[in-house]
């Protein structure tokens, strides 16, 4: 019977499922609003990935779940979310040294060890700024799709300041400028570069190797990046998928307990 290993990431915001075989190859992925049931998302999403497979659930050998709603998931083994993010990176990038992992709700700075093992983290769990769920509450100030913040800040002919920590008074900042009449592009510039600062300020707790990765569905945010590179003086690399990093290590590690007890 062919054997599968399945990775689950219930985040605040977003559940990720990932699929892999027994050589540690991807087959399948998927992606979905967690909403007001990350398990029965993520039971959902895992279904339509075996289907899509022709595989039923006795396929799967082995599965790990790990980010805010892993204890809701029926998985063989629950892991943190700071320990399959590593693994998840390392498994793409075995020279990654940083991980800074930005996602709904939080945003966290990973030190690795040779190997992906992680030797030290900051984590943002407090407060909204330098999160996902901050661009969203920006984006709905400026009307705009929070998926357009990249490619608006491309456009920016300068930058608007956001200096509130608070995301309800960067919110009133926001409309602020946009009652002072600055464009769209020059207030989202300030908007990423807001972002960038919380999180490169979390830099400062863990220290900061020079090969770094950025994961998270912000990493597919272009103003971000470049904005959270200049801060940190420092080239980034991003996963073609960023947001699916922690499944991925959590079907790494499914695969690897599976193997060893089998």
């Amino acid at each position: 019977m062919r054997k599968c290993f399945l990775g689950v990431d219930i985040g605040s915001l977003t559940t990720k499922v990932v699929l892999i075989d027994e050589n540690g190859r991807q087959l399948a992925r998927n992606t979905g609003r967690t909403g007001y049931s990350g398990r029965d998302v993520a039971a959902r999403l895992a279904s339509s990935l075996l289907a899509e497979l022709s595989l039923d659930p006795q396929n799967v050998a082995y599965t790990v779940a790990t980010g805010y709603g892993r204890i809701t998931f029926p998985a063989e083994r629950e892991m943190s979310e700071i320990t399959c993010q590593a693994r998840g990176v390392y498994h793409l990038f075995a020279g990654a040294e940083t991980v800074i992992d930005i996602g709904g709700q939080d945003s966290k700075v990973i030190r690795l060890l040779p190997g992906g093992k992680v030797a030290d983290f900051a984590m943002n769990d407090k407060c909204a700024a330098g999160t996902g769920r901050f661009l969203e509450v920006m984006a709905g100030a400026l009307e705009v799709d929070v998926q357009d913040l990249g490619q608006l800040a491309a456009a920016a002919k300068g930058t608007c300041a956001i200096s509130s920590i608070c995301t309800v008074f960067a919110e009133s900042e926001v409309v602020s400028h946009i009652a002072a009449g600055r464009t769209k592009p020059d207030i989202v510039a300030g908007v990423c570069l807001s972002v960038a600062a919380r999180v490169a300020a979390l830099t400062a707790r863990t220290g900061l190797a020079p090969d770094v990765v950025f994961t998270g569905g912000v990493a597919r945010n272009k103003g971000v990046a470049e904005a959270l590179a200049e801060q940190l003086g420092t080239r980034l690399s991003i996963p073609v998928e960023p947001e699916i990093t922690a499944a991925l290590g959590a079907a790494l590690f499914a695969r690897d307990i599976s193997l060893k007890n089998s």
